[in-house]
C-alpha cells in the first residue's frame, strides 16, 4: 500500500488561512458552547434563590430551547452548510446566542421569557457552535485532521474554565443580572468578528484531492475499494440513515452528551449543596473546564495515532468513572479528583464524533451527517439535566439515584459504539 499524502495547502493560500479557520473556530466554540453553553448554570442557584423556581424548571430552559431548536432547525442548518457554507449561519448564531443571554437578564422571573431567550440561545448554538465549526474544519484539513479538530476544541475548554471566573467576578461586584449582561456583549465580540470573513477553500483543491483518492482507490485491496471507491455525491440523507452504523454512532453519542450534559448542568447546584462559597464553586467549575483541555488534545492526539473507536470508548469509561466520586463520602481532594477524570473525558467527548463521523459517511456528507447526530445529542443533551433536577426534586433532595442512572447510561454508551467498524476508522479520512 502507498503511502499518499493529502496536504491541502497548494491550492489555497497557503498555511495562513487555515491558521485563520482554527482561530475562527477556536473562538467561535469559546464564546458560543464555553462561554454561552457553560457559562449559564453558573446562574442556576441565584434563579433558584430569587425566583423560587425547582431545579426542574431551572433545566427545563435549556430542555426546551433544545427540544424545540434542534428537530425543526438542526436538519435544515446541516443543509444550509453543505450547500452555502458556514459563514453566514455563523454570523448569525453568534448575534442569536448574545442577544439571547442579554434577554436572560430582563426576564424578571417570566417563564415565558426565560423559555423564549432560551430558544434563541439554542438557534444560536446550532448556528454557529459545533456544527459549522466541524464542518469548516473538515473542508480545509484532511492530514491531521484530528489534531486541527483538537486545537479548535480547545476553544471549549479555554471559555468553559475562564466563564464562572468571568462571571463570579461580575456577580459579586455588580449583581449576576449586570453578570448575563456582560457575558452576552462578550459571546459577540469573541464570536463574531472572524466569522465575517470566512471563506471556502479554492475547487482546484478539491479537484486535486479527488485525483490523489483515485489513485489511492487503485493501489488497495478489493474489500478496502469497496469502501474507497463511494463517491461523495452518492451519499444522500437516505443512504446514511439506512446505515446501521449511523444508528451506533448516533445512540452511542447521545448516552455520552446527555451524561455530560446531566452532571455539567447540575455541578454547582451539587457544589452549592455541600456549602461550597461561590468562588470556590467557580474554581471547581473552572477546573473540570481546564482538564478539558487536555482531553481535547490528548484524544485528537490519540484519534490520529489509533482506532478512533477504542478513543471513544476510553472517553465513556472515563465520564462513567468520575460520576462515582461525586456519590462517594467526602475525602480529601475529591472533587479536584472529580473534576479532572470527568474534565478529560468531556474534552474528548464531543471532539471524537465528527472524527468517526466523517470516517464513516465522507466530508461532503459532513454538514447532513453531524446535522442529524447533533439534533439527537442535543435533546439528550437537554432531556438527562431536567431529568436529573426532577429526580432530584422527588427523591428528598438528593443526586444519588440520577447519578447512578447517569452512570448506568454512560457505560451503554461504550457497549454500543463498540460494534462500530474498525477497518472504517482506520482510512484516515481518503475519500475526500
Amino acid at each position: 500500500m502507498t503511502n499518499t499524502k493529502l496536504t491541502p495547502l497548494k491550492g489555497t493560500s497557503g498555511g495562513s488561512s487555515q491558521v485563520y479557520i482554527i482561530v475562527t473556530a477556536f473562538l467561535s466554540l469559546f464564546a458560543i458552547v464555553g462561554l454561552a453553553l457553560y457559562g449559564l448554570p453558573f446562574f442556576y442557584d441565584f434563579w433558584e434563590g430569587d425566583y423560587g423556581w425547582s431545579r426542574t424548571t431551572i433545566t427545563s430552559g435549556n430542555a426546551l430551547g433544545k427540544l424545540l431548536v434542534a428537530p425543526l432547525f438542526g436538519f435544515i442548518a446541516g443543509w444550509l452548510i453543505d450547500r452555502y457554507g458556514p459563514r453566514k449561519l455563523m454570523v448569525t448564531g453568534s448575534l442569536m446566542a448574545g442577544m439571547a443571554i442579554i434577554g436572560l437578564s430582563y426576564t424578571d422571573g417570566s417563564l415565558t421569557m426565560f423559555y423564549l431567550f432560551y430558544v434563541f440561545n439554542a438557534l444560536g448554538y446550532v448556528c454557529a457552535g459545533p456544527l459549522p465549526c466541524q464542518v469548516l474544519i473538515s473542508r480545509w484539513f484532511d492530514k491531521n485532521r484530528g489534531k486541527a479538530m483538537g486545537i479548535a476544541y480547545l476553544g471549549i475548554g479555554a471559555g468553559g474554565a475562564f466563564v464562572p471566573l468571568l462571571s463570579n467576578g461580575i456577580e459579586s461586584r455588580a449583581g449576576w443580572h449586570t453578570a448575563l449582561i456582560a457575558l452576552g456583549v462578550i459571546v459577540m465580540l469573541i464570536s463574531l468578528p472572524m466569522a465575517l470573513f470566512i471563506r471556502e477553500p479554492a475547487k482546484a483543491n478539491v479537484n486535486r484531492n479527488d485525483d490523489a483518492a483515485k489513485h489511492i482507490e487503485n493501489q488497495q485491496d478489493a474489500d478496502t475499494n469497496k469502501i474507497l471507491t463511494v463517491k461523495e455525491s452518492q451519499v444522500s440523507i437516505g443512504s446514511i440513515l439506512r446505515n446501521p452504523n449511523f444508528y451506533l454512532l448516533c445512540l452511542g453519542s447521545m448516552c455520552a452528551i446527555g451524561v455530560v450534559g446531566g452532571v455539567n448542568q447540575h455541578l454547582k447546584l451539587y457544589l452549592r449543596d455541600f456549602e461550597f462559597a461561590q468562588d470556590k464553586a467557580a474554581h471547581i467549575i473552572s477546573l473540570v473546564l481546564l482538564s478539558s483541555l487536555i482531553g481535547r488534545v490528548l484524544m485528537g492526539w490519540l484519534a490520529d495515532m489509533l482506532s478512533r473507536k477504542y478513543v471513544m470508548i476510553l472517553i465513556y469509561l472515563m465520564v462513567a468513572a468520575a460520576i462515582p466520586l461525586l456519590m462517594v463520602p467526602d475525602f480529601p481532594g475529591r472533587i479536584y479528583l472529580f473534576a479532572v477524570i470527568f474534565g478529560i473525558g468531556l474534552g474528548g467527548d464531543y471532539m471524537i464524533i465528527p472524527l468517526i463521523a466523517g470516517d464513516l459517511f465522507g466530508l461532503k456528507a459532513l454538514g447532513r451527517t453531524m446535522g442529524i447526530i447533533l439534533v439527537a445529542d442535543g435533546i439528550a443533551e437537554s432531556v438527562f439535566p431536567m431529568m436529573v433536577g426532577a429526580i432530584y426534586d422527588i427523591s428528598g433532595k438528593s443526586y444519588m439515584p440520577a447519578f447512578a442512572i447517569l452512570i448506568g447510561v454512560a457505560l451503554a454508551g461504550a457497549v454500543i459504539v463498540s460494534f462500530l467498524p474498525k477497518k472504517v476508522e482506520n482510512q484516515k479520512s481518503l475519500i475526500t
